[in-house]
């Protein structure tokens, strides 16, 4: 049977190009002796949980990089992040008003907390089915009608690329005195460069957790926290920083980060240059496709998008009868390109400072050769043999498009951390409706969950996860391997 190394070295060693994280795509050679350079914490090399030495000076150079009070190296990913900032902002069985869409980890924090959600849903851009940014007036009538909420937390930029007014929020945010909480996992690399969107640490907010690993070039798992005035407890932001991270911290990571922003400090002037004038090439070689379609400075300004991330190409089949996911197996199969992911119908390439020309170029070609064959069987209505099969799956429902691409608004009957103390029972998806869920139910990639639990369970929400399932996508959270029953409350609350 072949071993997970044996595996890695057949995928490196093959001609598949990576449009995925991490962000060093496979090139960089900074690190190139990890068994050398793996050690715990001996005399003269610090201590993550208590640094004083050269973790300290390395963490101080971060944050002078982006502009922080003081930053903090996760080697457990933005996952420990969003973890010990949720933790440390919001007291035990507290309130907090969230955006929906955020990643499942906020979701694990208030369940540790057993806290009370208020929700805030994002604005839905129709025309890709994809979530657009947040509304601040919203967000401001709901701070003005409920003064127990302790934080807010955002998710901006959103896996798709989508900015919102992260600087018009912290000051309505801050006017309630409160601190607000930033999501920016895909944007370690903003405000490095024009041409790129500003961090939310210089648009106010009070915390802001980044991926490095997403973005730029550093291994996965390792990430950053910054902090930002005087709202945040600094006392208890480090304890739950060591609560939520491992007490044995990956030298190798954290000289990852380090070796990282210290290139970034260095050389990101030319960097970026390069990247840039890929990028608009790219864009550029593309702007004749007729069936693929890839949105980008056109989203400002209406659905909440204040800005928007160049980098994430977002690759629309809208306008055919395939799905996201078609397009990305046929790039995988045919062209050995990887993208990030797919949902409905569109698929996502990530690209970063590490992306080479080649790379643009092979997914300039496949989309134009895709792009070909998708317009002549527009024409004449005929389709591959070899895709026949799969389109009968994938074929997209225009009548249902809002169903089963956006996100879902739900109703709570109960707190996520009540309904591990409810009695369940297991039924049928098609007996759900009305019932207030027990678990979980998301795909992943992106990690944002289409179901809650203790969320009572709608038509609406049965007919996107019948979708899901008939084309092959894994839903994750469910305890049914099958995923045809879901946990459901015996109390009809």
């Amino acid at each position: 049977m072949e071993t997970i190394y044996e595996a890695l070295r057949k995928y490196a060693d093959s001609d598949a190009y990576p449009f995925h994280m991490p962000g060093h795509k496979r090139t960089t050679g900074w690190l190139t002796d990890p068994f050398q350079i793996d050690i715990t914490e001996i005399d003269g090399f610090d201590n993550l949980h208590c640094a004083e030495g050269i973790i300290l000076e390395a963490q101080k150079r971060a944050a002078k990089l982006y502009g922080a009070e003081e930053s903090f190296f996760l080697v457990n990913g933005s996952t420990a992040g969003i973890l010990s900032a949720i933790s440390s902002c919001v007291k035990k069985d507290g309130r907090i008003l969230m955006a929906r869409n955020s990643h499942k980890s906020a979701y694990h924090a208030v369940f540790l907390r057993n806290l009370d959600v208020v929700y805030l849903y994002p604005k839905t851009i129709k025309e890709y089915g994809i979530n657009g940014g947040y509304d601040s007036e919203e967000i401001e009538k709901i701070l003005e009608s409920d003064d127990k909420i302790e934080a807010v937390f955002l998710t901006s930029p959103t896996y798709d690329g989508i900015v919102s007014d992260i600087k018009e929020i912290a000051q309505i945010v801050h006017r309630h005195r409160i601190p607000l909480i930033v999501d920016e996992a895909h944007g370690a690399h903003f405000g490095m460069a024009e041409g790129f969107p500003k961090s939310a640490v210089e648009n106010g907010a009070d915390l802001v957790i980044q991926s490095l690993h997403k973005t730029l070039p550093s291994l996965t798992q390792t990430a950053i926290l910054h902090r930002n005035g005087n709202r945040i407890d600094r006392e208890r932001l480090m304890k739950y920083l060591q609560i939520y991270q491992t007490s044995s911290p990956s030298y190798i990571f954290m000289a990852a980060m380090d070796e990282c922003l210290t290139q970034m400090a260095k050389n990101r002037e030319g960097m970026f240059q390069d990247f840039q004038k890929n990028l608009s090439d790219f864009r550029e070689d593309t702007k004749g496709l007729k069936m693929i379609h890839l949105p980008s400075e056109e989203l400002k300004g209406k659905d909440g998008v204040f800005d928007f991330d160049p980098s994430k190409l977002i690759l629309s089949v809208r306008e055919s009868k395939k799905s996201g996911k078609w397009l990305m197996e046929r790039l995988r199969e045919e062209f050995h390109l990887e993208l990030e992911m797919a949902c409905g119908d569109y698929a996502l390439a990530m690209t970063s400072i590490c992306d080479r020309k080649e790379g643009f170029q092979r997914l300039s070609h496949a989309l134009h050769q895709i792009d070909l064959q998708l317009c002549e069987e527009k024409k004449t209505g005929n389709q591959k043999e070899s895709d026949k099969e799969k389109s009968r799956e994938e074929i997209f429902n225009k009548k249902e498009e809002k169903i089963l691409f956006s996100l879902q608004k739900m109703e709570c009957a109960a707190r996520i951390g009540q309904m591990e103390e409810e009695e369940t029972e297991r039924v049928a998806w098609e007996n759900c409706v009305g019932r207030v869920a027990g678990e979980y139910a998301y795909l992943y990639p992106p990690g944002i969950p289409l179901l809650v639990p203790g969320e009572i369970v709608t038509e609406g929400l049965v007919k996107q996860i019948t979708y899901y399932r008939k084309r092959k996508f894994r839903i994750q959270g469910l305890s049914d391997d099958s995923g045809n029953t879901l946990l459901v409350s015996l109390k009809r609350m």
